[in-house]
C-alpha cells in the first residue's frame, strides 16, 4: 500500500525512537536505585503485600508470578540494558520484527513495575511512557518507512497531552484566567530547578506572558498538529521550545522531555531542511503485509479506547492523569490545574537524646540559619535535619537539576506538606525506618546526620518556605527563608514504630 508509508519523517521518527529508549533507561535506572526502600520485600509499601491483595487482572505484573528483591532488580537491569541498546542504535540494526519485540519487552517489563508501585509510581508520566512506548513500537525501525497511521496515532497523543493540560487549566484555579499563576508556580511547584529562582523574580508583567503564551502553545498550537506540512512541523516546534522552557525553570521528571519526542515525530524531512542541514536519507525497504497487517489492528485498538479521553477532555469533570485501562494505553492527561499560593515543606529532624522536649520553636518565627542541620532552638536541643537530595531543605542549598531523573520520595515529601492524609500510608514507615539507619532508606537521602548510630527520636516539623528577595539572596547567601508553621508529627521512637519498621532490623531500646 503506497499511501501506508511515510519517508519523509526517517528522521523525526529516529529522534523520537532514540528520546523514548533514553527515558526508559532513565526510569529503569531510577527504579533500580531506589525500589529496595520504596516497594521492595522490606520497602515503606512493599511489593508482596499488595499482590497478595490486588488480584493479577487489576495489576497486569510479572511480579504476581514471583517476587523477590533480586528479580526486581534483575529486570530493572535488563530493561536498562536494552533500552540502552535501543539508543544506541541497535533496533535499526536488527530485522523489524525483532526491534518490535524489543520494544514490547521494555514496555512489558516497565508496565510491571508501574503496575505494583502503587502511590511511587501514580505520576502521569508513568503512564505516558509506556503509551509513548507501545507506539514507538510500531513505527518500525531503519529498514521499514514509517507508517503514516501509527504517525498520526503519535499525534494523537501528543494532542491529548497539551490540550488536556491547557483545558485542565482553563477549567482548574482561577489564576490561570486573571494570568497571575506563575506569580507563584516558579516557587511553590514540587521540586524547584537551579533557574527558578530566577524565574520567580521575573517582572509580574514577563509572568502574565508567559501564562498567557503556555495557554496559546496548548489550547491553539495543537489543534496545527493535524494541519498539512509545514503547518505541522512549526506547530511541533513551538511546543518543543515551550518544553525547554519548561526544562529550564524546574523540575517534572521526564515529562517534558518525552513530550519533546513526541513533538519531534511530527516534524518532516522536507520542513527540517528548509532550516537545517540534515544527513542523506537511508534506504528504505517495503513493509511486510504483517507488519501493515498489525499496524491496523493497532488503529483499530486505539479508536476504540480513545472514547474514555476524547470524553473526558469534553467534560467539564475533567480529570487528568488517568488510565482507563489497567496497559496504560489511550490515557488522559494534565498538570497543574491548580496552583499552591505558598509553599510548605516537611522538614524530618532526628535526635539522639531519648528525653522529651518541645517542638524547635513557636510557629511564626522565621529561621534564617543555613547550615542544613539544625537551627536555633532545634540545634541547642539536639535535634539535627535530614537533607533530600532534591527537594528543599538546606536554605543555602541551591536548587539542583535532577530531571529527567526521577526522586520519588522528594516527590512525594511534597504532596505529604500539603496533605497528610495522602502521606499516611508510608510516611511513618520512612520515619522507622530511619530509627534503624536502614541502608536502603538512607541511600535515598543527601544527608544523614546519624552515620555512626540511629536516632533515639525523630520527628516532623512544617515550614513555610519562599525564595528570598536579590538583597536577602546577595546579603545571605540563602536561596531560601522558612517560618515554622506547626509540629507535623510529634516525636516518635523506634518502640513506637517497631511493627513498620524493617523485619531485618536488629536494634534494641534501651
Amino acid at each position: 500500500m503506497e499511501w501506508f508509508a511515510a519517508p519523509d519523517y526517517w528522521l523525526g521518527r529516529l529522534v523520537c525512537q532514540r528520546l523514548i529508549a533514553a527515558i526508559y533507561l532513565t526510569g529503569f535506572l531510577a527504579a533500580a536505585n531506589q525500589f529496595r526502600a520504596l516497594i521492595g520485600e522490606h520497602g515503606m509499601l512493599p511489593v508482596p503485600r499488595f499482590t497478595a491483595r490486588v488480584p493479577l487482572r487489576h495489576s497486569p505484573s510479572l511480579f504476581h508470578l514471583h517476587y523477590s528483591d533480586r528479580a526486581f532488580a534483575a529486570i530493572c537491569w535488563t530493561g536498562a540494558a536494552l533500552a540502552a541498546g535501543w539508543l544506541a542504535g541497535v533496533a535499526d540494526l536488527v530485522p523489524l520484527g525483532v526491534a518490535m519485540a524489543g520494544w514490547g519487552v521494555l514496555w512489558a517489563l516497565y508496565l510491571s513495575i508501574v503496575n505494583v508501585g502503587q502511590t511511587w509510581y501514580s505520576f502521569g508520566w508513568e503512564s505516558l511512557l509506556l503509551e509513548a512506548g507501545f507506539l514507538a513500537a510500531f513505527l518500525g525501525n531503519g529498514r521499514v518507512a514509517p507508517p503514516v497511521l501509527v504517525l498520526w496515532l503519535v499525534r494523537w497523543l501528543l494532542f491529548r497531552v497539551e490540550f488536556g493540560a491547557g483545558l485542565i487549566k482553563l477549567r482548574g484555579d482561577r489564576c490561570w484566567r486573571d494570568l497571575t499563576c506563575l506569580r507563584y508556580h516558579h516557587e511553590t511547584q514540587p521540586m524547584p530547578g537551579p533557574l527558578s529562582w530566577f524565574f520567580h523574580h521575573l517582572p509580574g508583567p514577563l509572568h502574565r506572558v508567559e501564562v498567557a503564551a503556555n495557554h496559546f502553545v496548548q489550547l491553539v498550537v495543537p489543534v496545527a498538529l493535524f494541519l498539512p506540512q509545514p503547518v505541522a512541523s512549526a506547530a511541533a516546534t513551538l511546543m518543543v521550545l515551550t518544553q525547554l522552557w519548561l526544562v529550564a525553570s524546574g523540575n517534572f521528571a521526564w515529562l517534558n522531555w518525552l513530550t519533546i519526542a513526541l513533538a519531534l515525530s511530527v516534524v518532516d524531512v522536507p520542513s527540517a531542511a528548509a532550516v537545517l542541514p540534515l544527513p542523506t536519507r537511508p534506504a528504505l525497504g517495503a513493509d511486510p503485509l504483517w507488519y501493515e497487517v498489525l499496524v491496523l489492528l493497532l488503529t483499530v485498538l486505539v479508536a476504540v479506547l480513545s472514547y474514555w479521553p476524547a470524553r473526558n477532555l469534553l467534560s467539564r469533570r475533567q480529570v487528568m492523569n488517568r488510565s482507563f485501562n489497567r496497559l496504560h494505553l489511550v490515557n488522559a492527561y494534565g498538570a497543574f490545574g491548580s496552583i499552591n499560593r505558598i509553599r510548605l515543606e516537611v522538614v524530618v529532624e532526628g535526635t539522639a537524646d531519648l528525653g522529651r522536649t518541645g517542638h524547635s520553636g513557636r510557629a511564626g518565627r522565621t529561621w534564617r540559619s543555613v547550615d542544613g542541620g539544625s537551627s536555633g532552638d532545634a540545634g541547642r536541643a539536639g535535634w539535627h535535619e535530614y537533607g533530600f537530595k532534591g527537594k528543599p531543605g538546606a536554605l543555602r542549598r541551591m536548587p539542583r537539576q535532577v530531571a529527567p531523573y526521577h526522586l520519588r520520595l522528594d516527590w512525594l515529601m511534597w504532596f505529604a506538606a500539603i496533605s497528610p492524609s495522602y502521606a499516611r500510608p508510608w510516611f511513618t514507615a520512612f520515619l522507622a525506618r530511619l530509627l534503624v539507619n536502614d541502608p536502603a532508606t538512607l541511600r535515598l537521602l543527601r544527608h544523614n546526620p546519624f552515620p555512626h548510630a540511629p536516632p533515639a527520636r525523630v520527628r516532623a516539623l512544617l515550614y513555610r518556605y519562599r525564595f528570598t528577595t536579590p538583597r536577602e539572596l546577595r546579603e545571605t547567601g540563602a536561596w531560601w527563608e522558612r517560618t515554622l508553621v506547626r509540629e507535623y508529627l510529634a516525636p516518635v521512637t523506634l518502640r513506637d514504630l517497631a511493627h513498620l519498621a524493617p523485619h531485618r532490623a536488629t536494634r534494641r531500646e534501651p
